[in-house]
């Protein structure tokens, strides 16, 4: 029987590894069909901002992994309505229109209808 699973990425895009990882982990499970989920919660919701520059922090840009997710059959993006307002985003604003805000309440019952629950 094939478990489903929600990633959680809490890591601003050039912050270290953990946002890159995410990515990763949600396009191989996406590869193999696998019921998968992704969470923007606190700083991963830098993830979303529109015009990032990856090139001034010698970083690589995580925006075409982003966009890749629908390819990739993963359909299940989310935000936390509250990570996004207090960090001065606008939902309508975020780069992947895909993704769904979600307050509080929601992102509880969220977690609930995943079997396994990975936090980066």
């Amino acid at each position: 029987m094939v478990k489903s699973l929600l990633i959680i990425s809490r890591q601003a895009p050039w912050s270290g590894t953990a946002a890159r990882e995410a990515l990763d982990i949600v396009l191989a499970g996406g590869a193999f069909d696998l019921p998968i989920g992704l969470l923007f919660l606190d700083d991963g919701v830098f993830q979303l901002a529109p015009r990032q520059n990856a090139k001034a922090l010698q970083q690589k840009d995580l925006s075409a992994n982003l966009q890749a997710l629908p390819m990739f059959g993963v359909e299940e993006l989310f935000a936390c309505a509250d990570s996004v307002a207090q960090r001065g985003l606008h939902p309508s604003a975020l780069s992947l229109e895909e993704a769904r805000v979600l307050a509080a309440a929601d992102i509880t019952a969220l977690i609930d209808r995943y079997d396994q629950v990975i936090t980066l």
